[in-house]
């Protein structure tokens, strides 16, 4: 999980028993949920005859490890939670040979999401390998009969490194050293074809044949009875239809077609007001890279989606040119902002793909409105590209008509 956005399935071994077969012996994360907190979450990685392995407890109060044969507990003194009462939450175990270490988390599986975590430490390089050999052995991790716990997903890779948000192409050894960037490589195949399509230089809004298109849009949305300003008015219901908030709202301007590959169309330009933002949403469980066109746009990234108003566990702001990207399991959940401060309007293309593991395609983008209610959004379209580009174009030009038309009245006047 260093770098990797891609390396993920669903179990592949599950029976009756809740039995799952990980990818590599002694590695991978495993997700699920808790349907009943009254019940702790107990789960077994355990070895080929189920002789040994590690016990993994959630409750209420913290975690529990202990290893299997013997009851030997493993415990984290900074653990102070468990399960939690949020509706949406859901939670990983983290398994690393390598490193020898065990990670507990809640949402996503993440180094900022960990609540427990413990480190095997030998004094001899003896007893260190012959440990690493032990969980080496682990093949199958197993949900107990009596928890009401059910799996979501297996992991290949441990969670290990906290993960950059911001993606490039073409790193330096300086780049790979201090973990800035993703490489564009370590994203999904769909989610690299969707940075190749946007992150070039011709990819940009003023272009020769229209120099001030970023400037027309401004003037769109500051000039009451223009297109952005009206359509900005008029979607201020969009998310919740019986409370109108204007600033809860943005512009969705899509390119190409639906192709039946992504939640709505896959390639959509975003502008955000200064001061407007979206509420709390997830993202159908799509790829995605987001590159900022114009301006700067400020994301809180949420664990999970939840009724329950959890705090952000990451704040970030994301500059023009920077992309940075979604992947089936990681970033999922966030909120957008132009801030207020901000002078400019900001711009941004939103691309994205389902995974191709993905065969539920969910269409839906699942928020938070503002009474707590979860609710779904299907991501529609304001207006096609190209349509709004000629708009734009006659808003602009129109605006020198009417100025030479206003000079020429104020001057008949004078005289």
């Amino acid at each position: 999980m260093t770098y990797t956005t891609e390396k993920s399935k669903f179990p592949v071994s599950k029976d009756a028993t809740n039995e799952t077969k990980l990818i590599v012996n002694g590695q991978g994360v495993f997700l699920f949920q808790n349907t009943d907190n009254s019940k702790p979450a107990t789960l077994y990685f355990y070895n080929a005859d189920k002789s040994n392995g590690y016990k993994i407890t959630l409750d209420l109060i913290g975690v529990q490890v202990s290893r299997v044969i013997d009851g030997i507990k493993y415990v984290d003194s900074k653990n102070n939670s468990g399960l939690v009462n949020a509706q949406g939450a859901y939670y990983w175990v983290s398994l690393d040979a390598q490193n020898q270490t065990i990670r507990v988390g809640v949402g996503e599986a993440r180094i900022e999401t960990i609540i427990y975590q413990y480190t095997f430490l030998f004094t001899s390089n003896k007893s260190r390998k012959a440990n690493k050999l032990f969980i080496e052995s682990l093949e199958t991790v197993q949900i107990s009969s009596e928890s009401a716990s059910k799996p979501m997903r297996l992991l290949r890779d441990p969670v290990t490194n906290k993960l950059p948000n911001l993606v490039k192409d073409n790193l330096s050894m300086d780049d790979i050293a201090n973990g800035k960037f993703l490489p564009k490589a370590n994203l999904s195949l769909g989610a690299q074809q969707l940075y190749d399509c946007i992150a070039g230089k011709n990819f940009t809004l003023d272009t020769a044949d229209f120099p001030d298109f970023v400037q027309a849009i401004e003037h769109s949305i500051k000039t009451p009875g223009l297109w952005c300003n009206k359509r900005l008015q008029e979607k201020s219901t969009e998310f919740d239809k019986d409370k109108p908030n204007l600033l809860e709202t943005y512009l969705r301007i899509t390119l190409g077609q639906n192709n039946g590959e992504s939640p709505g169309i896959p390639y959509v330009m975003e502008i955000w007001p200064v001061g407007h933002y979206s509420p709390v949403h997830s993202h159908s469980g799509a790829n995605a890279v987001i590159r900022v066109l114009n301006g700067s746009i400020n994301v809180s990234q949420y664990a999970y989606l939840s009724t329950s108003n959890p705090k952000p566990f990451a704040v970030a702001d994301f500059n023009k040119d920077d992309i940075t990207w979604i992947s089936a399991n990681l970033n999922q959940t966030h909120q957008l902002k132009n801030l207020p401060e901000n002078a400019y309007t900001c711009i941004t293309i939103q691309c994205y793909l389902y995974d191709q593991e993905d065969n539920a395609h969910y269409e839906y983008f699942d928020y938070v409105d503002d009474e707590g209610r979860q609710r779904e959004y299907e991501p529609d379209s304001d207006m096609d590209f190209v349509q709004f580009k000629a708009l734009m174009k006659k808003e602009w030009s129109e605006r020198f008509t009417k100025l030479k038309k206003s000079t020429f009245c104020c001057l008949r006047q004078r005289t």
